[in-house]
Protein backbone atom coordinates (compact mmCIF):
# COMPACT_ATOMS: atom_id res chain seq x y z
CA UNK A 1 0.00 0.00 0.00
CA UNK A 2 1.24 3.50 -0.81
CA UNK A 3 1.78 6.12 1.94
CA UNK A 4 1.32 9.57 0.56
CA UNK A 5 2.88 12.45 2.78
CA UNK A 6 1.74 15.91 1.99
CA UNK A 7 4.32 18.97 2.58
CA UNK A 8 5.36 21.55 1.40
CA UNK A 9 8.63 23.72 1.81
CA UNK A 10 8.14 27.45 2.55
CA UNK A 11 11.76 28.77 1.57
CA UNK A 12 13.10 32.33 0.74
CA UNK A 13 15.54 30.73 -1.65
CA UNK A 14 13.08 29.25 -3.77
CA UNK A 15 12.86 31.25 -7.05
CA UNK A 16 9.35 29.75 -8.14
CA UNK A 17 6.87 27.88 -6.67
CA UNK A 18 6.83 25.25 -9.78
CA UNK A 19 9.78 24.09 -8.07
CA UNK A 20 8.67 22.81 -4.76
CA UNK A 21 8.32 19.10 -4.04
CA UNK A 22 4.78 18.48 -2.77
CA UNK A 23 4.51 15.12 -2.34
CA UNK A 24 6.59 12.25 -1.37
CA UNK A 25 5.64 8.55 -2.26
CA UNK A 26 6.65 4.96 -0.74
CA UNK A 27 6.43 2.91 -3.37
CA UNK A 28 7.39 -1.13 -3.88
CA UNK A 29 10.16 0.21 -5.60
CA UNK A 30 11.16 2.63 -2.84
CA UNK A 31 10.80 6.69 -2.20
CA UNK A 32 9.82 9.31 -5.00
CA UNK A 33 9.77 12.93 -4.60
CA UNK A 34 7.12 14.76 -6.75
CA UNK A 35 7.73 18.10 -7.64
CA UNK A 36 4.63 20.55 -8.58
CA UNK A 37 6.24 20.87 -12.28
CA UNK A 38 5.15 17.52 -12.48
CA UNK A 39 8.85 16.02 -12.25
CA UNK A 40 10.10 13.42 -9.74
CA UNK A 41 13.22 11.49 -8.24
CA UNK A 42 14.18 8.33 -6.92
CA UNK A 43 15.43 9.15 -3.21
CA UNK A 44 18.50 7.76 -2.83
CA UNK A 45 19.65 4.99 -0.43
CA UNK A 46 22.38 7.04 1.47
CA UNK A 47 23.54 3.69 3.22
CA UNK A 48 24.25 1.75 0.11
CA UNK A 49 27.94 2.11 -0.40
CA UNK A 50 28.08 0.83 -4.20
CA UNK A 51 29.33 -2.82 -3.11
CA UNK A 52 27.38 -5.63 -4.48
CA UNK A 53 30.38 -8.25 -4.77
CA UNK A 54 33.15 -7.45 -1.49
CA UNK A 55 35.36 -9.96 -2.41
CA UNK A 56 36.33 -8.59 -5.48
CA UNK A 57 36.40 -4.78 -4.17
CA UNK A 58 38.57 -6.19 -1.27
CA UNK A 59 41.14 -7.06 -4.07
CA UNK A 60 40.78 -3.56 -5.92
CA UNK A 61 40.76 -1.43 -3.05
CA UNK A 62 43.35 -3.02 -1.01
CA UNK A 63 45.96 -3.04 -3.88
CA UNK A 64 47.12 1.30 -3.75
CA UNK A 65 49.02 0.75 -6.92
CA UNK A 66 45.72 0.09 -9.00
CA UNK A 67 44.01 3.10 -7.65
CA UNK A 68 40.52 1.95 -8.68
CA UNK A 69 37.51 4.08 -8.28
CA UNK A 70 34.03 2.56 -8.06
CA UNK A 71 31.04 5.01 -6.62
CA UNK A 72 27.37 4.41 -6.87
CA UNK A 73 26.32 7.83 -8.66
CA UNK A 74 22.77 7.41 -9.72
CA UNK A 75 23.32 10.77 -12.16
CA UNK A 76 27.15 9.61 -13.36
CA UNK A 77 27.45 7.73 -16.45
CA UNK A 78 31.41 6.35 -15.45
CA UNK A 79 32.00 6.13 -12.00
CA UNK A 80 36.07 6.84 -12.44
CA UNK A 81 35.35 9.18 -15.45
CA UNK A 82 36.95 6.23 -17.17
CA UNK A 83 39.86 6.91 -15.96
CA UNK A 84 40.55 2.88 -14.08
CA UNK A 85 43.46 1.83 -15.90
CA UNK A 86 42.89 -2.21 -15.81
CA UNK A 87 46.23 -2.74 -18.08
CA UNK A 88 47.40 -2.35 -14.57
CA UNK A 89 45.72 -5.85 -13.02
CA UNK A 90 48.47 -7.83 -11.60
CA UNK A 91 46.64 -10.77 -10.68
CA UNK A 92 43.80 -12.80 -12.36
CA UNK A 93 40.63 -11.85 -10.43
CA UNK A 94 37.39 -14.90 -10.95
CA UNK A 95 33.88 -13.65 -11.41
CA UNK A 96 30.99 -16.32 -11.36
CA UNK A 97 28.71 -15.65 -13.81
CA UNK A 98 25.98 -18.30 -13.59
CA UNK A 99 24.74 -20.27 -10.33
CA UNK A 100 21.82 -21.65 -9.40
CA UNK A 101 20.95 -19.18 -6.54
CA UNK A 102 21.60 -15.36 -7.53
CA UNK A 103 23.82 -15.10 -11.02
CA UNK A 104 21.36 -17.04 -13.96
CA UNK A 105 21.86 -15.33 -17.17
CA UNK A 106 19.08 -13.91 -19.62
CA UNK A 107 20.13 -12.35 -22.96
CA UNK A 108 18.61 -9.39 -22.76
CA UNK A 109 17.32 -9.82 -26.08
CA UNK A 110 17.17 -12.36 -28.74
CA UNK A 111 17.83 -10.11 -31.69
CA UNK A 112 20.95 -10.32 -34.44
CA UNK A 113 24.06 -8.96 -33.86
CA UNK A 114 23.95 -5.88 -35.90
CA UNK A 115 27.93 -5.20 -34.77
CA UNK A 116 30.38 -6.68 -32.64
CA UNK A 117 32.82 -5.23 -30.50
CA UNK A 118 36.11 -3.49 -31.99
CA UNK A 119 37.33 -0.58 -34.01
CA UNK A 120 34.51 0.75 -35.82
CA UNK A 121 34.40 4.61 -38.11
CA UNK A 122 37.78 5.85 -36.13
CA UNK A 123 36.47 5.13 -32.73
CA UNK A 124 36.04 2.30 -30.73
CA UNK A 125 32.76 0.69 -30.36
CA UNK A 126 32.78 -0.84 -26.87
CA UNK A 127 29.91 -2.90 -26.72
CA UNK A 128 27.72 -5.37 -28.87
CA UNK A 129 24.56 -3.98 -31.15
CA UNK A 130 21.54 -6.29 -31.03
CA UNK A 131 18.67 -5.41 -33.63
CA UNK A 132 15.34 -5.12 -32.73
CA UNK A 133 12.04 -3.69 -33.07
CA UNK A 134 10.84 0.08 -31.36
CA UNK A 135 8.89 -1.27 -28.02
CA UNK A 136 10.63 -4.96 -27.76
CA UNK A 137 11.37 -6.01 -24.26
CA UNK A 138 15.18 -5.40 -23.14
CA UNK A 139 16.04 -7.35 -20.07
CA UNK A 140 18.30 -8.12 -17.17
CA UNK A 141 21.20 -9.92 -18.09
CA UNK A 142 22.28 -11.04 -14.57
CA UNK A 143 20.50 -9.74 -10.97
CA UNK A 144 21.59 -6.13 -9.36
CA UNK A 145 20.93 -3.32 -8.45
CA UNK A 146 20.00 -0.27 -10.78
CA UNK A 147 22.71 2.50 -10.61
CA UNK A 148 21.79 4.64 -14.16
CA UNK A 149 18.20 5.08 -15.61
CA UNK A 150 17.76 8.02 -17.20
CA UNK A 151 18.58 10.27 -20.91
CA UNK A 152 22.15 10.23 -21.59
CA UNK A 153 22.93 13.42 -23.40
CA UNK A 154 26.56 11.34 -24.21
CA UNK A 155 24.81 9.38 -26.99
CA UNK A 156 23.80 6.70 -25.26
CA UNK A 157 20.35 8.12 -25.15
CA UNK A 158 17.74 6.55 -22.78
CA UNK A 159 19.93 4.37 -20.89
CA UNK A 160 19.97 2.01 -17.91
CA UNK A 161 22.89 0.70 -16.04
CA UNK A 162 23.28 -2.30 -13.23
CA UNK A 163 25.40 -3.37 -11.47
CA UNK A 164 25.52 -6.80 -10.84
CA UNK A 165 26.36 -9.49 -7.95
CA UNK A 166 29.01 -10.87 -10.18
CA UNK A 167 30.96 -7.28 -9.56
CA UNK A 168 29.96 -6.09 -13.96
CA UNK A 169 27.85 -3.71 -14.68
CA UNK A 170 25.93 -3.88 -18.22
CA UNK A 171 24.99 -0.59 -19.97
CA UNK A 172 21.74 -1.02 -22.50
CA UNK A 173 21.15 2.13 -24.14
CA UNK A 174 18.73 3.65 -26.63
CA UNK A 175 15.86 2.97 -25.33
CA UNK A 176 12.45 4.39 -26.06
CA UNK A 177 11.42 3.77 -22.47
CA UNK A 178 12.75 3.01 -18.62
CA UNK A 179 10.65 0.24 -16.82
CA UNK A 180 12.89 0.65 -13.45
CA UNK A 181 14.29 3.42 -11.30
CA UNK A 182 17.50 4.28 -10.19
CA UNK A 183 18.42 1.81 -6.86
CA UNK A 184 15.64 -0.88 -8.24
CA UNK A 185 16.74 -4.18 -6.96
CA UNK A 186 16.36 -6.28 -9.91
CA UNK A 187 16.53 -10.37 -11.18
CA UNK A 188 18.10 -11.91 -14.31
CA UNK A 189 15.43 -11.95 -16.81
CA UNK A 190 13.01 -8.49 -15.12
CA UNK A 191 11.94 -6.22 -18.19
CA UNK A 192 14.35 -2.88 -17.76
CA UNK A 193 13.03 -0.69 -20.68
CA UNK A 194 11.82 -0.87 -24.14
CA UNK A 195 14.04 -0.95 -27.68
CA UNK A 196 13.98 2.33 -28.96
CA UNK A 197 16.24 4.61 -31.70
CA UNK A 198 17.45 7.69 -28.89
CA UNK A 199 20.20 8.67 -29.01
CA UNK A 200 23.18 8.63 -31.44
CA UNK A 201 21.92 5.83 -33.02
CA UNK A 202 20.30 5.71 -36.95
CA UNK A 203 17.82 2.83 -36.56
CA UNK A 204 16.28 0.98 -33.68
CA UNK A 205 19.03 -1.87 -31.78
CA UNK A 206 19.95 -1.88 -28.76
CA UNK A 207 23.66 -1.46 -27.43
CA UNK A 208 24.93 -3.43 -24.86
CA UNK A 209 27.87 -3.13 -22.46
CA UNK A 210 29.75 -5.24 -19.96
CA UNK A 211 31.96 -3.56 -18.02
CA UNK A 212 34.11 -3.86 -15.10
CA UNK A 213 35.27 -1.17 -13.26
CA UNK A 214 34.50 1.38 -16.04
CA UNK A 215 36.61 -0.50 -18.06
CA UNK A 216 34.36 -2.28 -20.82
CA UNK A 217 34.77 -6.21 -21.75
CA UNK A 218 34.04 -7.59 -25.32
CA UNK A 219 30.36 -8.95 -24.13
CA UNK A 220 31.82 -11.99 -26.67
CA UNK A 221 34.32 -13.15 -23.85
CA UNK A 222 31.56 -13.96 -21.94
CA UNK A 223 28.44 -14.72 -23.62
CA UNK A 224 27.13 -17.08 -26.69
CA UNK A 225 24.87 -15.09 -28.13
CA UNK A 226 23.72 -17.63 -31.05
CA UNK A 227 23.12 -20.21 -27.68
CA UNK A 228 21.76 -17.45 -25.74
CA UNK A 229 23.94 -17.99 -22.62
CA UNK A 230 26.93 -18.08 -21.05
CA UNK A 231 30.17 -19.93 -23.25
CA UNK A 232 31.33 -20.71 -19.18
CA UNK A 233 29.72 -20.46 -15.51
CA UNK A 234 33.44 -18.15 -14.64
CA UNK A 235 34.79 -15.27 -15.92
CA UNK A 236 39.02 -15.07 -15.52
CA UNK A 237 39.60 -11.35 -15.59
CA UNK A 238 42.91 -10.28 -16.18
CA UNK A 239 44.54 -7.35 -17.98
CA UNK A 240 44.09 -8.71 -21.89
CA UNK A 241 40.85 -8.60 -21.25
CA UNK A 242 41.10 -5.08 -21.58
CA UNK A 243 43.09 -4.06 -24.69
CA UNK A 244 41.28 -2.13 -27.41
CA UNK A 245 39.28 -3.75 -30.06
CA UNK A 246 39.63 -7.29 -28.14
CA UNK A 247 37.99 -10.14 -30.48
CA UNK A 248 36.89 -13.31 -28.36
CA UNK A 249 39.66 -15.36 -27.82
CA UNK A 250 38.12 -17.95 -29.33
CA UNK A 251 37.17 -15.52 -32.56
CA UNK A 252 39.19 -16.82 -35.14
CA UNK A 253 38.68 -20.82 -34.17
CA UNK A 254 34.76 -21.19 -33.72
CA UNK A 255 34.04 -20.84 -37.63
CA UNK A 256 30.07 -21.00 -36.55
CA UNK A 257 30.31 -17.28 -35.93
CA UNK A 258 31.55 -16.54 -39.17
CA UNK A 259 28.99 -13.72 -40.25
CA UNK A 260 28.02 -11.86 -43.51
CA UNK A 261 26.05 -8.45 -44.23
CA UNK A 262 23.14 -8.72 -45.65
CA UNK A 263 20.89 -5.37 -46.33
CA UNK A 264 22.88 -3.64 -43.37
CA UNK A 265 21.86 -6.54 -41.26
CA UNK A 266 24.60 -9.09 -40.04
CA UNK A 267 23.13 -12.42 -39.83
CA UNK A 268 24.43 -15.69 -39.06
CA UNK A 269 25.74 -17.71 -41.95
CA UNK A 270 25.60 -20.97 -40.15
CA UNK A 271 24.81 -21.48 -35.62
CA UNK A 272 25.18 -24.35 -33.20
CA UNK A 273 21.69 -25.24 -31.73
CA UNK A 274 21.70 -26.32 -28.02
CA UNK A 275 19.14 -28.40 -25.71
CA UNK A 276 18.43 -27.57 -22.02
CA UNK A 277 18.45 -30.67 -20.23
CA UNK A 278 15.03 -30.94 -18.61
CA UNK A 279 14.33 -33.82 -15.97
CA UNK A 280 13.79 -37.33 -16.87
CA UNK A 281 15.50 -36.18 -20.14
CA UNK A 282 17.56 -39.08 -21.93
CA UNK A 283 20.11 -39.03 -24.54
CA UNK A 284 18.06 -41.38 -26.34
CA UNK A 285 15.02 -38.73 -26.13
CA UNK A 286 16.87 -35.53 -26.84
CA UNK A 287 18.44 -37.17 -30.00
CA UNK A 288 15.03 -38.03 -31.04
CA UNK A 289 13.75 -34.58 -30.73
CA UNK A 290 16.65 -32.96 -32.25
CA UNK A 291 17.46 -35.04 -35.49
CA UNK A 292 19.84 -36.56 -34.40
CA UNK A 293 21.86 -38.93 -32.92
CA UNK A 294 23.71 -40.52 -29.73
CA UNK A 295 26.82 -40.78 -30.78
CA UNK A 296 26.58 -37.13 -32.33
CA UNK A 297 25.59 -35.64 -29.35
CA UNK A 298 28.19 -38.01 -27.27
CA UNK A 299 31.16 -36.18 -29.55
CA UNK A 300 29.69 -32.55 -29.39
CA UNK A 301 29.87 -32.13 -26.12
CA UNK A 302 32.75 -34.64 -25.22
CA UNK A 303 30.88 -37.08 -23.17
CA UNK A 304 30.05 -40.96 -23.21
CA UNK A 305 26.60 -43.04 -23.40
CA UNK A 306 26.46 -43.55 -19.53
CA UNK A 307 27.20 -39.77 -18.63
CA UNK A 308 24.44 -38.67 -16.38
CA UNK A 309 22.66 -35.44 -17.44
CA UNK A 310 22.60 -32.10 -15.12
CA UNK A 311 18.83 -30.74 -15.24
CA UNK A 312 19.07 -27.35 -16.84
CA UNK A 313 22.84 -28.53 -18.50
CA UNK A 314 22.90 -26.80 -22.42
CA UNK A 315 23.73 -29.86 -24.69
CA UNK A 316 24.94 -28.92 -27.82
CA UNK A 317 22.91 -31.38 -30.60
CA UNK A 318 23.80 -29.26 -34.35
Amino acid sequence: MRKIALFLFLSIGFTSFSQLAIDTVETVKGKMVLYSNRTWKMLEDTKFDGVLNKDIHDYITTEAALNFVQTWDNDVCFTSDRKNDLSKLQDTLWLCLSDSISNAFVIPNPGYITSRYGYRKGRYHNGIDIGLNIGDTVRAAWSGKIRYAKYNDGGFGNLVIIRHENGLETFYAHLSKHLVFPNDEIKAGDPIGLGGNTGRSFGPHLHFEVRFYDAPINPEEMIDFAAKGVKDENLFVHKGLFRPGAKPTDYYEDHDHVTERVASVVKPVATKKYYKVRPGDTLSEIASKNKTTISSICKLNGIRETTTLQIGRSLRVK
